[in-house]
């Protein structure tokens, strides 16, 4: 086992797949509210988090690869998988939360998915952080790698109409990531210009529509 994974979730070097499992479950738990506190300390919880579960993962793929996993979670993980992506189409944000917080197995598809939750509730940095983890995951998925370029220019295009337009208001205030909704249900104004809406409609259909296909 990986010893520094280890650390990072309080165990020494014997752990056992159940230790791993409760560890890290606590040590999310408590981030997950901890992220919320105010100045460094919240984003210290952030970063910690996107730390433990790089660490969890790698942890779990460590007891698969030694046959400590018996592989009977595969059928139900796949079918839990589906259940988030039509809750996400369904715009069930919190439901498809929930279940993706039911997972002991969080592998790239897990953490794409986890990203565009995040992107729906507008956590745009959390969102690019789960992408980043997928793509070390699974770096030769070419889903999340679109995924990844497409959120980067948009993230990059919001902030040159920040830097150029002041007080501007940014395109993500608000934002829905079905297309299909009104303007004012996605922030009134996000399409003063066709630019803008060609870009932002070009990284919505690959993090949103893509995800569930």
């Amino acid at each position: 086992m990986n010893r520094r994974n280890l650390e990072l979730l309080g165990l020494s070097e014997g752990a056992t797949l159940e230790q791993v499992e409760e560890a890290y479950a606590a040590m999310r738990a408590k981030l997950l509210e901890d992220r919320f506190l105010d100045g460094e300390a919240g984003n210290e919880a952030a970063r910690k988090l996107t730390k433990i579960q790089v660490a969890y993962d790698e942890l779990l793929t460590e007891f698969s690869e030694l046959g400590k996993d018996d592989g009977t979670a595969a059928a139900s993980e796949g079918s839990a998988f589906s259940k988030v992506e039509e809750l996400i189409k369904s715009g069930d944000l919190n439901e498809a939360q929930r279940v993706l917080d039911s997972f002991n197995e969080r592998g790239a598809h897990w953490h794409y998915l986890q990203s565009v939750v995040f992107y729906r509730k507008n956590w745009i940095n959390e969102s690019k952080k789960q992408l980043e983890i997928a793509i070390r995951l699974d770096g030769e998925n070419p889903k999340y790698r679109q995924a990844y370029e497409k959120l980067n220019e948009k993230i990059a295009y919001d902030s040159s109409r920040q830097s150029a337009g002041g007080a501007e208001q940014s395109a993500y205030r608000g934002q829905d990531m079905n297309n299909t909704y009104s303007d004012n249900q996605m922030g009134g104004s996000f399409c003063a210009s066709c630019v803008e809406c060609c870009a932002l409609n070009a990284c919505l259909n690959c993090l949103c529509n893509g995800c569930c296909h």
